[in-house]
């Protein structure tokens, strides 16, 4: 069975909720050629251990492009024919902050990229509000600004679905039949 999905569609959840798994199994079902934009970077041995995780999962098939700061080339370069796993938008607002970017002009190119971009795109991102205050100022930051930022995302997607224990849920748009 092959999907068609909208131009963007948002993947939320926390960590470890199986939200990559899931969005993963949603670009295969499309049955087209696949892109990776990798925004992860291996900063330490856990890092590196739980990104080859996730490329064996993938397996062959995909192409990967790495962009963990400036990703619209990395989505200009996707064609119409193809479509994209954005993984994730967590790490790259992570990326932003510890760069002190301009958050407003960084999400601006993202999402001017994500409107030009000709393929349609699976973003993946953590929902981060649902647990204590953080107790440091940049902790606290991190959390508003990727909350902001989720939302921002689901009013343009077409479709946003939260996974929690891996069972996806559609808030907006209707899930895909057939895709676990």
């Amino acid at each position: 069975m092959t999907i068609t999905l909208p131009s963007l569609t948002l993947v939320l959840g926390g960590a470890a909720s199986g939200k990559s798994h899931y969005a993963e199994h949603l670009v295969a079902a499309t049955s087209r050629p696949m892109v990776y934009i990798a925004t992860a970077q291996a900063f330490d041995g856990e890092m590196e251990a739980k990104i080859a995780k996730h490329q064996d999962r993938r397996g062959a098939g995909w192409r990967t492009i790495e962009a963990p700061d400036d990703v619209a080339p990395a989505l200009a370069e996707a064609c119409a024919e193809e479509v994209v796993l954005f993984d994730c938008a967590t790490m790259w607002l992570s990326n932003q902050l510890s760069a002190d970017a301009d958050l407003q002009k960084s999400e601006t190119a993202l999402f001017d990229a994500l409107a030009a971009c000709l393929a349609p795109v699976v973003m993946v991102s953590n929902e981060v509000g649902a647990g204590i205050v953080p107790e440091n100022r940049l902790a606290r930051q991190f959390r508003q600004a990727q909350g902001e930022l989720n939302q921002r995302l689901a009013a343009r997607a077409d479709l946003v679905v939260t996974v929690m224990a891996g069972l996806p849920l559609a808030l907006k748009g209707a899930l895909p039949e057939g895709v676990i």
